[in-house]
C-alpha cells in the first residue's frame, strides 16, 4: 500500500544528512553525467556509419533478435563455455549489476517522479515504504553481495592466479579501471549503508539489509559511535556518488562500453557467420576487394572491434597460436580497433590494413596462419565474427599479389586442372579401377545420391583408400549413387578462405553446371569442407536456394544404411578415439553420426578431452594444407599426443579415427614428424566400417562352411 511519508515510516531518507544544496549539486552533476554519456555513446554509434554496408541482413526480425540476445546474455550461456568458474563469476557480476541498476532506477522513479507528482496534488506519497522497502532492501543486499563476490573472483583470477588469457599486449589501464571501479562501487555501497544504519542507531526493520547491518556492527565494534557515523556519512555518501557518476560518464569512452556494444553485437549476429562468407560485389574493381582501409570493414565489423572485452577466450582455443604461429585472434581485433581510434584522434598516419613485409596494421604472416577453424568464434562470448574479417584481409593479399608462393601454386593448379595437385583431370577417377565392382557414372544415369568425391580422395594415395572404402559400403548396401568422374572439380571451400574469391566463383559456376547436367536427388560428400560449401554457400549463387536438394556428409548417409550392412556390433574390438573435423562439427553441428558408426563396428570409443564443438583443428584448414609454416608443435602432433596421454584409455588407444580427408593427410604427417608411427594408427571412419563389413562377411563364410561340413561318425 502506498502511504504518506511519516517519521515512523519503514523506509529511509534518500538524501539523509546531505541537505537541499547538496541535493541540487547532485542533480546538476547527474545531468552533466548524462550529457557526457550521451555524447560519448552518440559518437561511438555514429562512427559505425562510416564503415561499409554489411553484406548480410543484420536488423531483420528485430524483436526476435532482441529477445534471443536477451536470453543469450541473461543466461550467460556463452560465458560458461569451457569455463564454469568464469561463467559463474560473470553471472554474479551481470545480475548483481543489473539488480543494482534496476534498484537505483526504482528509487529515482519514486523520488523524482512519483513523490513530486503526488506532492503537486496536495500530499506527498511514496511506494518506497513498508513491505516494498523491506523486500527491496533484502534483494538489493543479496544481489549486491553476489556482485561483490563475482568481482572478487575476477580480481583474484586477474591478479593472484594471473589467468594467462587475461593478459596480453593490449592489456592496459582500462582493464584495471573497469574491474576496480565496479568493485569499489559495490563495496562502497555497503560501507555507506553500514554507516547510515549505525548513524540511525540500528532501526529494527533494517535487519533485512543483512550485509549493511553486518558492516554497521563491524564499525560499532571498531569503536565508531552513532554520532561519529553521522559526521562521516556525508563524505562517504559523496565519495560513493561521485565514483558512480564518473563511472557512468566513462562508459562510452573505454572498456565499460562493452556492456552496451556486446549486447548490440549479439543482437546483430549472423547465425551462419564464418560457415558462409560474404561475396564480392560483381562490379568491384581489384582495388576494392578486401580491406584496404579501416572503413572497408562493415559497420558490424567495427562493432565487433568495440565489443571485444579482451577476455582472451579466442586466444586460448586458437590452434595457430598454440602451434606458435604469429596469430592471436584477440590481438588482430584489438589492433584494428586501436588503429581506428588512433587514426580518428590523429595519433597515427594511415597505413595499409595488411601487407607482406611492410608497414601495415596486420602482417600478412598473421592472416596466413589462420586455419579458418572457427574455434575463436565458437569461444567468443559476444559473437565477434573473426573469420569473416580475416577473409577480407586475405582477399586484399590475394588481389595485391601477396599470396604465399605455395598457395599460389595450389591456386594455379586448380585454375588449370581443377584440383590442387595439378594432376590431369583424366586421372581423377583412376582410383575406381582397383575395385571389384563398377562405380556408376552420374553423368549417364539418374541416381539418388550424387557422390562428390573430392580432390584428396581422388588423387592422394592414402585418401584413395577412404574413397574405395566408401564405395564398398555404398555397393554393399545397394545405394543408388554415382560420381562425376573426370568432370568433377575442386569444391572451392578452402580456395575461398585463403582469399581467392574470383577462382572460387569460377569453380562454383563450373560445379553448378555439372550438377544441373545430372539427375539426382541428393549430394553426398567425402570431405566436410565440400559438404559445408555446397550446403551453406552455393545457395548464395543461385543453386539449391530453396533447399530441394539435401547435402550430406558420407557419415550421415552411411548411418541410414547401417541395417543394410548387416553388422552385429561385434566385428571389431579396437580401442579408438574420434576426432571431430571442424567443418563437420563446429561448422555444421554433426557430432552423432560418426560416433554411432564407430560403435556399430564394436570398437571401444574413448572421447578426446577436446571434442565436439571444442575440438582442436588438425591444422589443414584455411589453406594450411598447402603451406609450410614454422611451428613449435604442429596441431596434428599435439592432437595425437592428446589422444595417447589425455584420453581415458591413454596409451591403450590403437586407432585415431577421422572423417575428413584433410585431417587424414595432416595426421599421417603428424605421426611421422611427431614420432607416433609405432604408437597409434590413423584410420578413416569409412575404412573402419569397411573392415567391419569384411570381417562380418568372412565370419559368415566360415560359419556357412562349418554348418555344411559332415558330422563326425
Amino acid at each position: 500500500m502506498i502511504r504518506p511519508l511519516q517519521a515512523e515510516t519503514v523506509t529511509r531518507e534518500t538524501f539523509w544528512l546531505i541537505g537541499p544544496v547538496g541535493e541540487v549539486v547532485f542533480y546538476y552533476l547527474a545531468l552533466l553525467t548524462v550529457l557526457v554519456f550521451s555524447f560519448g555513446a552518440y559518437y561511438r554509434f555514429s562512427r559505425y556509419a562510416e564503415g561499409s554496408e554489411d553484406p548480410f541482413e543484420r536488423l531483420d526480425q528485430l524483436p526476435q533478435r532482441i529477445i534471443r540476445a536477451a536470453k543469450i546474455v541473461g543466461s550467460n550461456e556463452q560465458q560458461f563455455n569451457r569455463d564454469f568458474v568464469g561463467g559463474m563469476m560473470h553471472a554474479f557480476i551481470l545480475w548483481g549489476f543489473l539488480t543494482l541498476l534496476i534498484g537505483t532506477t526504482i528509487l529515482a522513479i519514486d523520488m523524482d517522479i512519483y513523490r513530486k507528482l503526488t506532492a503537486a496534488f496536495g500530499t506527498e506519497q511514496s511506494f518506497f515504504v513498508g513491505d516494498f522497502y523491506l523486500s527491496y532492501s533484502l534483494v538489493m543486499d543479496a544481489m549486491g553481495l553476489l556482485f561483490v563476490v563475482g568481482l572478487s573472483v575476477a580480481l583474484y583470477r586477474r591478479y593472484v592466479t594471473r589467468n594467462e588469457r587475461l593478459w596480453g599486449r593490449h592489456t592496459s589501464f582500462e582493464d584495471a579501471y573497469l574491474v576496480w571501479m565496479l568493485f569499489l562501487l559495490g563495496v562502497g555501497g555497503y560501507l555507506v549503508e553500514g554507516v547510515r544504519i549505525l548513524g540511525a542507531e540500528f532501526p529494527d526493520f533494517e535487519t533485512v539489509s543483512f550485509v549493511g547491518w553486518f558492516i554497521a556492527d563491524m564499525f560499532q565494534i571498531a569503536g565508531v559511535t552513532a554520532g561519529m557515523a553521522r559526521a562521516i556519512y556525508p563524505a562517504m555518501w559523496w565519495s560513493h556518488a561521485l565514483l558512480a557518476l564518473v563511472f557512468i560518464a566513462s562508459i562510452p569512452l573505454a572498456k565499460p562500453f562493452h556492456m552496451v556494444s556486446s549486447f548490440g553485437n549479439v543482437v546483430t549476429r549472423d547465425e551462419k557467420a564464418g560457415v558462409r562468407l560474404p561475396g564480392v560485389p560483381a562490379d568491384a574493381s581489384p582495388d576494392e576487394i578486401g580491406a584496404s582501409t579501416i572503413d572497408d570493414f562493415s559497420w558490424k565489423q567495427l562493432l565487433d572491434h568495440d565489443a571485444c572485452t579482451k577476455c582472451g577466450r579466442c586466444s586460448s582455443v586458437c590452434p595457430a597460436k598454440a602451434a606458435g604461429r604469429p596469430l592471436d585472434p584477440r590481438d588482430v581485433i584489438l589492433d584494428l580497433k586501436q588503429y581506428r581510434e588512433d587514426l580518428d584522434s590523429g595519433n597515427t598516419d594511415e597505413v595499409p590494413i595488411i601487407a607482406d613485409g611492410g608497414n601495415s596494421v596486420i602482417a600478412s604472416e598473421t592472416m596466413e596462419s589462420c586455419m579458418a577453424c572457427m574455434a575463436c568464434m565458437d569461444a567468443c562470448p559476444v559473437d565477434i565474427e573473426h573469420v569473416t574479417q580475416f577473409t577480407e584481409m586475405n582477399r586484399r593479399l590475394t588481389e595485391s599479389g601477396q599470396m604465399t608462393e605455395t598457395v599460389q601454386e595450389a591456386m594455379m593448379n586448380v585454375f588449370q586442372n581443377g584440383n590442387t595437385f595439378g594432376d590431369p583431370e583424366r586421372k581423377r577417377p583412376d582410383w575406381v579401377e582397383d575395385l571389384a565392382f563398377e562405380v556408376p557414372d552420374a553423368r549417364d544415369q539418374s541416381v539418388e545420391y550424387l557422390w562428390y568425391v573430392g580432390d584428396y580422395p581422388s588423387y592422394d594415395d592414402r585418401n584413395q583408400k577412404v574413397a574405395k572404402s566408401i564405395a564398398t559400403l555404398f555397393h554393399r548396401a545397394g545405394v543408388s549413387y554415382g560420381i562425376l568422374y573426370d568432370d568433377e572439380q575442386n569444391d572451392g571451400n578452402d580456395i575461398r578462405r585463403v582469399g581467392e574469391e574470383g577462382l572460387y566463383e569460377m569453380l562454383v559456376e563450373d560445379n553448378i553446371a555439372q550438377f544441373e547436367d545430372c539427375e539426382f536427388e541428393n549430394i553426398v560428400c567425402t570431405d566436410p569442407h565440400s559438404y559445408n560449401t555446397f550446403k551453406n554457400e552455393y545457395p548464395e549463387f543461385g543453386w539449391n536456394e530453396d533447399g530441394e536438394i539435401d547435402v550430406y556428409h558420407y557419415t550421415q548417409v552411411v548411418q541410414t544404411i547401417v541395417p543394410d550392412l548387416e553388422l552385429t556390433g561385434n566385428e571389431l574390438d579396437y580401442t579408438v578415439t574420434y576426432h571431430d573435423p571442424c567443418h563437420l562439427g563446429r561448422f555444421n553441428d554433426e557430432y552423432e553420426a560418426p560416433r554411432s558408426l564407430v560403435r556399430e563396428t564394436g570398437c571401444d570409443l574413448h572421447e578426446m578431452p577436446r571434442n565436439r564443438a571444442n575440438s582442436f583443428c588438425c591444422g589443414g584448414g584455411g589453406g594450411g594444407l598447402w603451406m609450410d609454416l614454422e611451428e613449435e608443435t604442429k596441431p596434428s602432433e599435439e592432437r595425437l599426443r592428446e589422444a595417447l596421454e589425455d584420453t581415458d584409455a591413454g596409451t591403450g588407444i590403437e586407432k585415431f579415427v577421422v572423417a575428413c580427408p584433410m585431417c587424414m593427410t595432416m595426421y599421417e604427417d603428424g605421426r611421422k614428424t611427431g614420432d607416433f608411427e609405432d604408437e597409434i594408427e590413423v584410420v578413416g571412419l569409412s575404412e573402419l566400417l569397411a573392415e567391419a563389413v569384411t570381417t562380418d562377411v568372412a565370419s559368415a563364410s566360415v560359419g556357412s562352411s562349418q554348418s555344411s561340413a559332415p558330422a563326425d561318425d
